[in-house]
């Protein structure tokens, strides 16, 4: 596979534009059909597109070579004290965009809106059956923080202070 890392580009957009649709559609797709059986059914929720708009939050599209191939979503969650939190969510890149930094350029496209938006720390929830997701998120910088939700998917969450 050639290196085309310099052709990832991500554009902020609203979530109910339907490429995001096409994306999300694509990522529960994806992910109710590798669950892992032993934990039961995957529940094929979608975050409300509403709670993507600043400044509460924002929405991601990757593009490679023009095409669609990868999305997240950034929204704020209720606050810990002074923490002022925001949550990542469906960050997806479909197979033929992976292996070229896609969801590394949305994750940083993310992190710096959090910031943007005042941010102290940026959470997320995430399967341990998603090896590659829970690998990137602790290089990241990201740490493993008791549950802060009760999403019947995940079985790890993390943190990360951003300021």
């Amino acid at each position: 596979m050639s290196d085309d890392r310099s052709l990832v580009t991500v554009r902020v957009v609203p979530a109910d534009r339907p490429e995001v649709d096409a994306l999300l559609d694509r990522y529960l797709d994806e992910r109710a059909a590798t669950f892992p059986v032993a934990q039961g059914s995957y529940s094929r929720k979608r975050t409300p597109a509403a709670e993507f708009v600043p400044p509460n939050g924002t929405f991601v599209v990757a593009d490679v070579a023009g095409t669609p191939v990868g999305c997240g979503g950034l929204r704020r969650i209720a606050d810990d004290g002074d923490d002022a939190r925001f949550e990542v969510k469906h960050v997806f890149v479909a197979p033929e965009g992976r292996g070229r930094g896609v969801a590394t350029a949305v994750m940083d496209v993310l992190e710096r809106a959090a910031v943007e938006l005042g941010a102290t720390s940026v959470v997320l929830d995430t399967n341990d059956s998603l090896v590659a997701a829970g690998a990137m998120y602790r290089s990241r910088g990201y740490v493993r923080v008791p549950a802060f939700n009760e999403n019947p998917n995940a079985t790890a969450w993390y943190r990360r202070p951003v300021r």
